[in-house]
């Protein structure tokens, strides 16, 4: 059985897509004996999905180099 610790980190690869076939089934295992980890990889999902209902972008290099630049002017 894995440690909690273990599952929060393959709960973590499994929210980017990253955790193989094995983790993943490692980590159901672990969740049906400890509520604590069932109930953070819960919220862990609902969080992704909120994310991704979101649909968060990030600032570009330029988007940030104009607004540092406007910040300095501003100074």
């Amino acid at each position: 059985m894995i440690s909690c610790e273990e599952a929060s980190q393959i709960c973590n690869k499994s929210q980017y897509r990253e955790a193989s076939l094995y983790e993943k089934i490692k980590l159901k295992f672990h969740i049906l004996f400890c509520a604590s980890c069932a109930r953070f990889s819960k919220k862990n999902k609902k969080l992704t999905s909120l994310c991704e209902e979101a649909d968060l972008h990030c600032l570009t290099e330029q988007e940030k180099t104009t607004i540092k630049k406007n910040i300095k002017e501003q100074l």
